[in-house]
């Protein structure tokens, strides 16, 4: 936004030319203040219509007014991020619960309580920025602290680890992922050939390859996402002693993933899914929240951890090194304007302040560079840090000057130091005593080779197998069946379920059964590039933390759709209204058609939804209220039903009352024996059990989803 007159006068100061300029322009700003103008000041006369030479005549060259609407119409983009393309953000604030003086001299993490301005952007990996935000990905989860000392960003992941272990090879990464170049197809998918191609070759992607397929790429919301700093860095305190640190940001509201069925039917409906539901938590007071949690570990003791900290292919299990809880992550404003602030943010992991520090990981050191060289094409230009959303909140003073966009304007005749003919003093040098120092040292010969730590790339993948529950494990291994399947190259589809054989024998034939190759065989990768013997030392052979299943009890932001139909009994579904309100969860009605439905009683039911417009997959779980006439009128409805019994498929929690239950024995689907493992809450309009009813629906809801539900195979997709 340009800013007013009003603003310039109040910037100007007494005496300035520039300020007695706008005195004399006062009475003429006052009466233009309201009315539309050019970029320069000149009053708009006509906003509709070009000046022609007559009515019917050719538009006129010389009409400047039209050539700058026209000229910034055609340079508002600029180039999206090459990865990372589309995202979402939010203003907020972190506040430190635990000083951390003994471990950090960061000035915003010394003092309990106090509170550091943060901007927060969620993104995916893969897609364009016009692609949909349900896609199976990797994602984005970065922060930028405007903190006393400088800009600190902590630019991670939802998931802890990286495909690579070199900067080197992500380029390559790229390339592959991404649409393959010859057609331009497929967008924001990692289900081509070219990306299995490489992934089948570098076999240190395993791990990763684990996670991109399970649960964790199909988040339910931002407001549910988990964030990793990925990469192991330093803390150093003000005596210099430093520790190893890795970063967790754990969700107040829980980890929840959608159905990848269902993730793909959203993306149709609404690509914004995601985007859409952080924007309007905030807007509705329901600030998402975060804790942050650190694992510390002592230099000394970094060696028997049986990981090595400088892989980014590897994660450090809790059990290992538990996560300590220093503060929390508050979101609690909405961006004023997407470009200016989601678009034009410039995250960087060399953004560091005094007492964090970089380690040696070689993934890390290359985007040292790459962050920055990438934000200089993309945002125009070395000046990008003058953005008012990547502007410091701190005072900035150094002899850099010009450069394309520059806005701050620097006075005085020199732009170098030491100097004499300005005050000579006025910008010094601390000594070191407040700057940032380095706490690394660098020694050894030069190199292409990796260290052997790194040379195990199944083990953790492995780990994460057994981490996962039955249900999970059934999801993972049809993602890779689904992925795969789509791969035309039968070679690279035998790569694949090779390498899964290091991981798990049994995993490897579950994914191969439908694939029209050969069984796995792990003896096969050994003779190929990429492939290098190594075992790991960990002892456990699982880590309850990396599945989502043990998630839940949290139902607050939750949406809960009622399905009704004229004849509703309202008694049972008021009770469960407001007890599900009082857990934070909403609710939303939705009918065949919009205006009111008649209840049994004679009431008027507002409805906020028709089935056409809001199917289940948009709703958390599905209230089906009792009646007689309602239950014969949504059975008569072909959408009524479908929407049930889609809800059903994709395991969410129902509770039915009444008669309402024969909308789930339309194919046999539910018993009522079964209905009590299968996350489906049965009753009766009683006014004796409607509270027992409600705390047994959310109870459901709160274990989010019920993945061993039975008869979902009988339900048509």
């Amino acid at each position: 936004m340009p800013q007013s007159r009003s603003e310039a006068r109040s910037r100007a100061k007494p005496g300035d030319a520039a300020a007695g300029k706008l005195k004399q322009l006062e009475g003429y700003s006052q009466a233009t203040e309201n009315l539309l103008t050019t970029n320069q000041g000149v009053v708009v006369p006509d906003n509709h219509n070009s000046l022609r030479a007559g009515a019917r005549g050719p538009s006129l060259l010389e009409d400047f007014i039209l050539r700058e609407k026209l000229q910034h119409f055609d340079h508002e983009r600029i180039p999206e991020r090459v990865v990372f393309a589309r995202g979402a953000a939010a203003h907020g604030y972190f506040e430190l619960t635990r000083s951390l003086v003994e471990y950090t001299r960061a000035e915003f993490l010394q003092e309990v309580g106090s509170r550091t301005p943060v901007f927060v952007r969620f993104s995916n990996l893969t897609g364009a920025r016009g692609s949909a935000d349900t896609v199976r990905d990797v994602r984005g989860f970065a922060v930028k602290f405007y903190t006393r000392e400088g800009n600190y960003d902590l630019v991670g992941s939802n998931m802890p680890v990286s495909f690579v272990q070199d900067a080197m090879k992500f380029p390559d990464l790229v390339h592959a992922l991404k649409p393959e170049p010859h057609n331009g197809m497929p967008q924001a998918s990692s289900a081509h050939d070219t990306f299995w191609d490489f992934a089948s070759l570098v076999p240190e992607c395993t791990h990763m390859l684990m996670w991109l397929m399970s649960d964790h790429a199909l988040p339910r919301s931002w407001r549910m996402t988990a964030g990793f700093g990925v990469h192991t860095f330093r803390l150093t305190n003000a005596r210099g002693a430093s520790h190893f640190v890795k970063f967790h940001w754990r969700p107040k509201l829980g980890r929840h993933a959608l159905l990848f069925e269902e993730a793909q039917r959203i993306a149709g409906r609404d690509p914004d899914f995601l985007r859409r539901d952080l924007w309007d938590a905030i807007d509705r007071g329901e600030y998402p929240e975060w804790e942050l949690g650190l694992q510390l570990i002592d230099e000394d003791k970094a060696g028997s951890l049986g990981v090595d900290l400088l892989d980014p292919t590897k994660l450090l299990p809790e059990e290992v090194v538990p996560i300590t809880t220093v503060g929390k992550l508050v979101l609690n404003r909405n961006p004023d304007n997407f470009f200016a602030e989601t678009e034009q943010v410039a995250f960087h992991p060399g953004h560091i302040v005094p007492g964090i520090d970089f380690t040696n990981d070689p993934l890390l050191q290359g985007r040292l560079f790459s962050y920055s060289d990438a934000q200089l094409g993309r945002l125009g230009g070395p000046n990008h840090h003058e953005l008012p959303i990547n502007r410091g909140l701190c005072p900035m003073h150094n002899f850099q000057r010009d450069g394309a966009q520059r806005s701050l304007i620097a006075k005085g005749r020199v732009a170098y130091e030491p100097n004499t003919l300005a005050t000579g003093s006025e910008l010094r040098h601390d000594g070191g005593q407040q700057g940032f120092q380095s706490s690394e040292s660098a020694t050894g010969e030069k190199t292409r080779r990796r260290s052997t730590s790194f040379d195990d790339h199944f083990s953790q993948a492995t780990l994460f197998w057994n981490s996962q529950s039955a249900g999970e494990k059934e999801h993972l291994v049809a993602a890779l069946q689904y992925e795969l399947s789509r791969v035309e190259t039968p070679a690279i589809r035998q790569r694949v379920v090779d390498n899964l054989a290091h991981v798990d024998m049994r995993l490897a034939r579950k994914v191969a059964e439908p694939l029209g190759i050969g069984p796995p065989d792990a003896r096969a990768a050994a003779g190929r590039a990429g492939y290098r013997e190594g075992k790991g030392s960990l002892s456990q052979e699982s880590s309850p933390s990396l599945s989502l299943e043990a998630q839940g009890g949290n139902i607050h932001g939750r949406k809960v759709a009622v399905v009704v139909a004229q004849g509703v009994e309202l008694g049972a579904f008021k009770v469960i209204q407001q007890a599900l309100l009082d857990a934070g969860a909403s609710t939303r009605v939705v009918a065949s058609h919009l205006g009111f439905i008649t209840s049994s009683s004679g009431q008027q039911l507002p409805v906020d939804h028709t089935f056409a417009t809001m199917p289940s997959v948009m709703f958390d779980a599905v209230l089906v209220p009792g009646g007689p006439s309602c239950a014969q009128n949504l059975l008569a409805s072909g959408d009524a039903v479908h929407f049930v019994l889609e809800a059903y498929r994709h395991c969410k929690p129902l509770c039915v009352i009444g008669e309402s239950v024969e909308l789930l024995r339309v194919r046999d689907v539910l018993t009522p024996e079964s209905a009590a493992a299968a996350g489906v809450v049965i009753g009766k309009n009683d006014p004796v059990t409607r509270n027992e009813l409600a705390q047994a629906f959310i109870a459901a809801i709160g274990r989010h989803r019920h993945w061993l539900r039975p008869g979902v195979e009988g339900i048509p997709a």
